[in-house]
């Protein structure tokens, strides 16, 4: 195939695919910004909400907390706890995740110090209940899996989209011109400009952010990945029920987590009713920017074992891929610049899109006209 059949195929893998998936994308893309400083706004509505927490001396015991959750909603017999995010300051909450009947996560906020329940996510304000809104729109278009799968195969379209725009982009040939824009051009000409250059600004985050998130959504690129990278998928893990015994107390399996890992902060635990399950900890390392860590020990819910450890800084090369896939998405790797950045890369859709369907509109235009001037001609 020649350079210029190729550049043609390209070309219209762009056009046809970023039309196509356009609608979605954008979507995807709005919310995105709207959500990447999320958790600040919810620390501070909760902040509004509830008032400060004073500390009070130690923190009650966890078993204490989930005690208070269980007797608070006692009127919902089939209550699970699912699991227990740790404050991460003095003044922070304890923030415990139940399933009900009619909603398997709720977030029920606790105070570390008295054990008062101080409200849940069943209860949100106004600006809480719409970023739950706009954060199922951007995960899943509220279509649970079925918009999953849809929002990863936009996830797809944008990464072909993204990679042949980098591929295609003016700049290859003359750098100074593929950054330029002539503001007084012509209209067709200063719409080229900003969609070339808007483009190649935002394609590696438009790449990053819709990638990773295909993967998630989709899950074929894990163990792409690890056969790529020659890294073994990690083993299943299981916990030995032991006749007449009950789980290990929590706060014991907690101090044995923490010799195992100790440099890490315990961040949350997973909890199950699944008898077999391992009870999953999950620390974060002072190297790690990740809020919640990405290290995490694993422990036998009966004897206490230690199943594994997984250290983000000594993972395999697979696993430090797929790690890096959670600061890509949310622009956490670099700080706050990043994700200051990421706002406008989620606007980047809209901006491509209202362009892009410009130039394809003049070229259909353009090839109408030239077809009824043939006609003409030949009549």
């Amino acid at each position: 195939m020649s350079n210029k059949k190729l550049r043609n195929f390209l070309f219209t893998l762009h056009r046809y695919i970023g039309l196509a998936i356009a609608p979605i994308a954008i979507l995807v893309g709005l919310t995105g910004s709207l959500i990447v400083f999320q958790g600040e706004i919810n620390d501070f509505q909760r902040h509004q909400q509830f008032g400060s927490i004073i500390p009070q001396g130690e923190r009650l015991s966890l078993e204490v907390i989930l005690d208070f959750v269980k007797a608070a909603y006692a009127n919902q017999p089939q209550m699970a706890f699912q699991r227990v995010y740790f404050p991460s300051k003095p003044d922070d909450l304890f923030d415990v995740v139940i399933s009900v009947p009619s909603n398997d996560w709720v977030e029920v906020y606790v105070n570390p110090y008295t054990g008062v329940i101080l409200g849940d996510s069943l209860h949100p304000n106004a600006v809480q209940r719409f970023l739950q809104i706009v954060y199922q729109l951007h995960t899943s278009l509220k279509l649970g899996d079925l918009g999953l799968q849809i929002v990863g195969v936009v996830g797809l379209g944008m990464s072909i989209v993204a990679i042949t725009g980098i591929i295609l982009w003016p700049g290859w040939r003359k750098l100074m011109a593929g950054f330029k824009i002539k503001w007084n051009a012509h209209p067709k000409r200063l719409n080229f400009d900003l969609h070339k250059v808007s483009g190649i600004t935002a394609a590696i985050f438009l790449l990053l952010t819709f990638f990773t998130g295909f993967a998630w959504n989709l899950g074929y690129v894990d163990p792409l990945i690890r056969a790529i990278t020659f890294s073994p998928s990690l083993p299943e893990l299981v916990s030995q029920p032991l006749a007449g015994q009950s789980p290990r107390p929590l706060s014991q399996q907690m101090k044995t987590a923490q010799l195992a890992l100790p440099d890490g902060a315990l961040r949350s635990i997973d909890l199950t009713k699944d008898p077999k399950a391992p009870l999953r900890l999950r620390m974060k390392l002072p190297q790690e920017r990740e809020e919640y860590g990405m290290s995490n020990v694993y422990l036998d819910q009966y004897s206490g074992q230690v199943l594994r450890v997984d250290n983000s800084l000594k993972a395999s090369l697979g696993d430090k891929i797929l790690n890096s896939f959670q600061p890509l998405h949310f622009g956490i790797f670099g700080g706050l610049p990043t994700r200051i950045l990421y706002v406008f890369v989620g606007l980047a859709p809209l901006i491509l899109f209202i362009t892009g369907f410009v130039m394809w509109w003049v070229h259909k235009r353009k090839q109408k006209d030239d077809y009824s001037h043939k006609r003409s001609y030949i009549n």
